[in-house]
């Protein structure tokens, strides 16, 4: 099970931004993550509309629209 999870959809600029952060510091900590469209289910898209990117560490949501690599690296230290 992935402790990190990026909300997005697509054409989104933030979530790009935001997937290279989550990417590149999960690489470096070894730790799994997965990336979930918000647009492939209603209940998701009415939850998060507008505030993607949305970051979500071992369950917690830790935040939205930016992921500071910093704070991701410490949360998952």
């Amino acid at each position: 099970m992935p402790r990190v999870v990026l909300y997005t959809r697509d054409a989104c600029h933030l979530c790009e931004d935001a997937r290279a952060v989550v990417v590149r510091v999960c690489e470096d900590a070894g730790v799994a993550w997965r990336e979930v469209d918000i647009d492939s289910a209603p209940g998701l898209r009415d939850r998060y509309g507008e505030y993607v990117p949305v970051l979500e560490v071992d369950g917690i949501q830790q935040g939205f629209w930016r992921v500071d690599g910093a704070r991701l690296a410490r949360l998952l230290a």
